[in-house]
């Protein structure tokens, strides 16, 4: 036996959403290198730092090895291991008694940012169970586009980039940091004379390069894109065939964007009225054109009609299923993402579906997720009934919900709480059992990313200790709970159900690899769009037959100087934020490779405003909202709009102990976020971007 032969593993990365390719390297069975894989039909060889980090991730020796049970006080720091037999009659024991005791309706599921397929497990668990109360990033992140598109012509496009788009705009996405396949392609696209129109408050690398740079006040997408549509409209640059033809509702359009000038967008959104006339002329003019919209637009009151206007924006310009624009692809292999029936929707009875929390807030009927703000409402005030115990996937909730102070003193008084992780969090902390979950080195899967149609392998090549993947623990549970015959016998027999239309076994993918839908150019001229009138709703009869806008309008937020003049004398800044390169949202602080790169939490200020502020190049300072204050290291940039602050993301410290819940509350944006104030209309979006804040060098 060569101890020294190399042997080569193609998989998928699933530290972030991106699903990228990579080829893992082992010697002896261990891996010991890892790089993006070329043949990967979306990633093309990309890896980002995160997916180069995944060896330390699987071998960091704070990973979460064993089952725990909380010994002492909640958030104490005491902690006894068990068995995984013991785990389990644990974790269900805690889900039957708050069952019988106050109903499916008191247990509530929480997962983070999305894992993929261990995601859609959860649901079906969920519904098994009885519950309705599911939640997920969903409200704020991805969603709000998604049911835009939907509800404007029936389906998600994708971007065309092999045909070779004559003009790209990047709006409310940085993806040098969030997807770097993204990225490349646009970078090509350039050296090969594409224009490029980026609308982002906030500098990133593609600022840098492009054509146009709107750097609009955060929170106002909405007015932007309907400003945009007044210029297409008003000067006839809008494809009269296609409009004609395919859309309907363009004459109650036309009306509404009157008030939406380009000198009334410029008092609302900073961005002056020649740019965005210069803007959309660009985009109209450069046909195939496509826009690459992110989760920028989608965190405050206008998410939904933000991604609608930017809809509309692909349909009048006639781009939508055009060579170079917006796409529809086929099914990768027939796979459906989240089918219902792979779900079991169908168990929980309407009756009990009808009483899930945020049904009373009036949301769109198509949303599935319950809001994180009605949640902490539950368990806080009883309202509109108790929540008395959760499930936690994946989810460092203090520090990605909204108005952390209230969601860490909803964690306390919870009766039981599970968490699954691969660390300990500050929100595991808070937990009575703790699961060890494994990275996605440690198990089997087929992995179907939600921004392109592709379906890839992951395979099993490391164990860690007596780590799990969620899908085998949500399985046992079943076991445990007595649902028999939603059991699988192994993961495999889950995996086998999921490719069963593609006429393929999993271990028959295991040679294949991949599967991608096809594109499907004009797709609408054979069989229309998917909607009730099979064209593009302009006008939406059904979001009015629902009770809400049938055309995008704009809003204007809460705490800001424009809604809460009073309030902007005290807090005369306003706050936005972003995603690093090196972490995804909470997750990725004890890595050396990736804390080594972005040490500290930062805030950036624009120099001239430092300057009034008396802050200098490195100095500690608060930033403060009307929740609470925050602590940041002060980096000075001359590209912010000087009205505007960039303040760092989801920090904690895992350098710090459990009794203090590792620094929580330190520099965590969202203790200065609010769950209270009014939300997205459609979606229920919480404000976490463009609300007013001071900034003051700290003692």
């Amino acid at each position: 036996m060569d101890i020294n032969r190399t042997e080569t593993t193609r998989s998928s990365c699933r530290i972030c959403y991106n699903t990228c390719g990579v080829l893992i390297y082992l010697q002896q069975g261990i891996p010991f290198k890892i790089e993006g894989d070329p043949s990967n039909p979306m990633s093309k060889g990309i890896l980002c730092p995160k997916g180069y980090a995944s060896l330390e991730y699987l071998n960091h020796p704070e990973r979460l090895r064993y089952p725990l049970k909380r010994s002492g006080k909640r958030g104490e720091g005491g902690w006894a291991r068990v068995s995984w037999g013991e785990a389990l009659d644990m974790v269900a024991g805690g889900l039957e008694r708050a069952k019988e005791r106050y109903g499916p309706l008191s247990i509530v599921f929480i997962r983070g940012a999305s894992k993929g397929l261990s995601d859609d497990l959860l649901a079906r668990f969920t519904n098994i169970f009885g519950s309705p109360n599911i939640t997920s990033p969903a409200p704020y992140c991805f969603v709000p586009g998604a049911r835009a598109a939907q509800l404007t012509y029936g389906y998600y496009s994708y971007a065309d980039y092999d045909f070779g788009p004559k003009v790209i705009l990047v709006w409310g996405v940085n993806p040098s940091s969030t997807n770097p396949y993204d990225y490349e392609e646009i970078k090509k696209a350039k050296t090969r004379g594409t224009k490029l129109i980026v609308v982002d408050p906030l500098p990133n690398e593609l600022t840098k390069m492009a054509d146009i740079w709107m750097r609009p006040r955060p929170g106002t997408d909405a007015a932007l894109g309907l400003g945009m549509i007044n210029v297409l409209i008003r000067e006839n640059l809008y494809d009269d065939g296609f409009v004609r033809q395919w859309t309907v509702g363009f004459d109650q359009l036309s009306d509404h964007v009157n008030e939406y000038s380009p000198e009334n967008v410029e008092e609302i959104s900073w961005v002056s009225a020649e740019m965005i006339r210069q803007a959309a002329r660009m985009y109209a003019l450069g046909k195939p054109g496509l826009i690459l919209a992110g989760n920028g637009i989608e965190t405050n009151v206008n998410s939904f009609q933000a991604c609608r206007s930017i809809a509309i924006l692909r349909s009048i310009s006639g781009n939508l299923g055009l060579p170079g624009g917006e796409v529809k692809y086929g099914l990768p292999g027939g796979l459906i993402r989240g089918d219902p029936i792979f779900l079991c929707q169908e168990n929980i009875p309407h009756e009990i579906r009808e009483q899930r929390l945020s049904k009373r807030d009036g949301l769109l009927p198509i949303n599935y997720y319950v809001l994180p703000q009605s949640i902490i409402e539950a368990i806080l005030e009883d309202d509109p009934y108790p929540v008395r115990a959760a499930y936690i996937q994946a989810a460092n909730i203090i520090t990605q919900w909204p108005n952390a102070n209230q969601t860490h003193k909803a964690m306390k008084k919870l009766d039981f709480v599970v968490v699954a992780d691969q660390f300990m969090t500050p929100t595991a902390a808070l937990a009575d059992v703790v699961l060890p979950v494994t990275t996605y080195l440690e198990f089997d899967s087929i992995e179907q990313p939600w921004h392109f149609p592709i379906a890839s392998i992951q395979q099993k090549v490391a164990q860690v200790g007596e780590c799990w993947p969620d899908g085998k623990i949500l399985n046992e549970l079943l076991r445990k709970l007595g649902f028999h015959h939603y059991v699988w016998e192994d993961m495999n027999q889950c995996l086998d159900s999921i490719l069963r239309p593609a006429g393929i076994t999993f271990e028959e993918f295991r040679k294949i690899g991949v599967l991608v839908g096809q594109k499907r150019y004009r797709h609408y001229e054979k069989e229309g769009f998917e909607t009730p009138s099979k064209k593009v709703e302009l006008y939406s009869n059904q979001l009015e037959e629902w009770g809400f806008d049938p055309l995008p309008a704009y809003c204007e937020l809460p705490e800001t100087p424009y809604s809460e003049p009073e309030m902007a004398k005290e807090y005369p800044l306003i706050m936005t934020s972003k995603k690093a390169d090196v972490y995804r949202h909470s997750g990725g602080r004890q890595i050396p490779s990736l804390r080594s790169k972005r040490p500290e939490p930062v805030v950036n200020i624009h120099c001239e405003m430092a300057r009034r502020l008396n802050i200098e190049e490195g100095d500690w300072v608060f930033v403060a909202t009307r929740r609470g204050r925050i602590k940041q290291r002060a980096h000075l940039v001359d590209s912010l709009d000087p009205r505007t602050v960039d303040v760092d993301y989801a920090w904690w410290f895992p350098e710090m102990d459990i009794p203090t819940l590792y620094g929580w509350d330190q520099a965590n944006i969202n203790v200065l976020t609010d769950d209270k104030s009014s939300s997205n209309r459609e979606m229920g979006s919480p404000n976490m971007r463009g609300i007013c804040c001071k900034v003051y060098k700290a003692g």
